[in-house]
């Protein structure tokens, strides 16, 4: 009975420093204020943490049906494990083409 509420007394406060850490991220004027914005692994979907200092971020410039670059490129970014398992040249492939930047051969 003691731990039950132990576990929810835990439970609400992170749940108050979850949200004050939200609403710390924009100010009144709707802009980001902090530095650390969470990134997400392109081919895992696991959050990236500020401590992963293995993970990378790939920008792909996009060009045009003359092979000019358009001033606009395609974000991916992997974790640290996905490079570590080396899996990040299939996985950046796959990407790739799923976004119709890469033919499939």
């Amino acid at each position: 009975s003691s731990r039950v509420l132990w576990t929810l007394a835990v439970t609400q406060f992170l749940d108050l420093r979850v949200a004050n850490f939200f609403e710390r991220m924009i100010n009144d004027e709707g802009q980001l204020i902090d530095l650390y914005i969470p990134r997400k692994c392109s081919a895992t979907n696991r959050l990236i943490t500020s401590d992963d200092n293995a993970s990378i971020q790939v920008n792909i410039g996009n060009v045009n049906e003359k092979g000019l670059y358009t001033k606009e490129y395609t974000t991916f970014a992997f974790t640290g494990l996905v490079r570590a398992r080396g899996e990040t040249d299939a996985a950046l492939n796959r990407l790739a083409i799923s976004a119709k930047i890469m033919k499939d051969c």
